[in-house]
């Protein structure tokens, strides 16, 4: 590959990219004539991916297409640390089969978006696992000075908020990937970027060539404020339902367009559409990709029948609930109908977002007769319906 193709490669791949570094380590990746090796980690703390993963896993694909190699390491091993970038507080650590679920879960959907031929999955406890005279030597490559000169680790010093030394070995761990897979390029949220660098950082110390970074924007939530999170609640997951994952879209502000689009499918809002209209073609849009143009075309109608003429969806699936029970508890009910917890069903019964055949239920009445609920539909919140039937 020559000077020209490959500078014309490099612009393209990071055209929506925030940081490329260093600045001319694309291109000369690019032009060692070989398939690159395209890193990114993924710690299992949640079992769903959201649209705002999909922004890295689309870029990795990019890759895909022309040829090289993306090596997606499942962080069994550092989920166990919890990942401190931008947290205030101390991660809560999962159990090891929380964590076995939960990368089951992810790498079953990041192929939704990657090109299994061109694919290499790791974990990291292949690695991680190692001698003490190994971690010792992974130590020695950097100083405490260095890893607390991190934004998030420094603020919550000047705090006086506490840190664990697991959280300060965390990015090492991050870093010592890249050196077990030889990445050529490591991606990540632009909230990564301390620890995609210190992974240059490592190859050095171990004698490798050092990986480029790329850090791509963050997607905003459906509120429009903090980056997209299931801890924020705020997130659209790529195996939700069409008509959940078409009316969550519908719900961002205006302000959120133009940052969708352009993360989300790679160009501007069509010309001449009002933002109802932008939102209803991006809709259809995220529901065509993960799901069909079919499911997206129901989607948006079951919508304007449910929110705009406000009648019941056609189809509504059934929970059934055994006839033994004189009365039912309702937040039980719900946790059935719709896997939402207990506590956030009595949060949602609180604030008055469920209803049986359009009656809001009282929080005060937990408890509800059978008989009363036999053949309802059971609202949770404004799009998730079921009907009722006690066996």
């Amino acid at each position: 590959m020559n000077d020209s193709e490959a500078q014309e490669i490099a612009a393209w791949l990071t055209r929506n990219t925030v940081d490329a570094l260093p600045e001319t380590g694309l291109q000369a990746k690019l032009k060692l004539g070989r398939p690159l090796r395209v890193k990114l980690g993924i710690d299992p703390t949640a079992p769903d991916i959201h649209l705002g993963f999909t922004v890295v896993l689309r870029k990795l694909r990019e890759f895909q297409d022309l040829g090289h190699v993306v090596v997606l390491i499942i962080g069994d091993y550092t989920a166990l640390v919890g990942d401190p970038s931008g947290r205030s507080t101390t991660r809560p650590v999962l159990s090891e089969a929380e964590i076995d679920a939960n990368a089951q879960t992810f790498r079953e959907q990041a192929l939704n978006v990657l090109d299994p031929d061109q694919l290499e999955v790791r974990f990291n406890s292949e690695w991680l696992d190692m001698r003490m005279a190994e971690l010792f030597r992974l130590l020695g490559t950097t100083t405490v000075a260095h890893v607390i000169e991190r934004d998030d680790f420094a603020k919550r010093l000047a705090e006086g908020t506490p840190i664990s030394m697991l959280e300060l070995l965390y990015p090492l761990l991050q870093a010592y990937d890249s050196v077990a897979v030889q990445a050529d390029i490591e991606l990540g949220g632009t909230d990564q970027k301390f620890n995609l660098l210190l992974g240059r950082d490592v190859q050095r110390a171990y004698g490798q060539p050092e990986q480029l970074i790329l850090t791509l924007p963050l997607l905003t939530g459906t509120d429009g404020k903090r980056k997209m999170s299931k801890s924020f609640g705020n997130y659209i997951g790529v195996t939700e339902s069409p008509d959940e994952m078409y009316g969550k879209t519908l719900s961002i502000p205006d302000s959120s367009l133009e940052s969708w689009y352009a993360l989300l499918l790679g160009e501007p809002p069509p010309a001449g559409l009002s933002p109802r209209d932008a939102k209803r073609s991006l809709a259809r849009a995220l529901v065509t990709r993960f799901h069909s143009a079919e499911a997206a075309e129901e989607a948006e109608a079951t919508f304007d029948r449910v929110h705009v003429r406000h009648e019941r969806p056609e189809e509504v699936d059934d929970v059934e609930w055994p006839r033994g029970d004189v009365t039912v508890h309702l937040p039980a009910l719900l946790a059935r109908a719709f896997g939402v917890s207990t506590s956030e069903a009595r949060r949602t019964l609180s604030q008055g977002g469920v209803r049986l055949d359009g009656e809001v239920l009282s929080p005060e009445g937990l408890d509800v007769p059978a008989d009363r609920l036999d053949g309802k539909v059971l609202q949770l919140g404004k799009r998730r319906f079921k009907r009722v039937r006690v066996l």
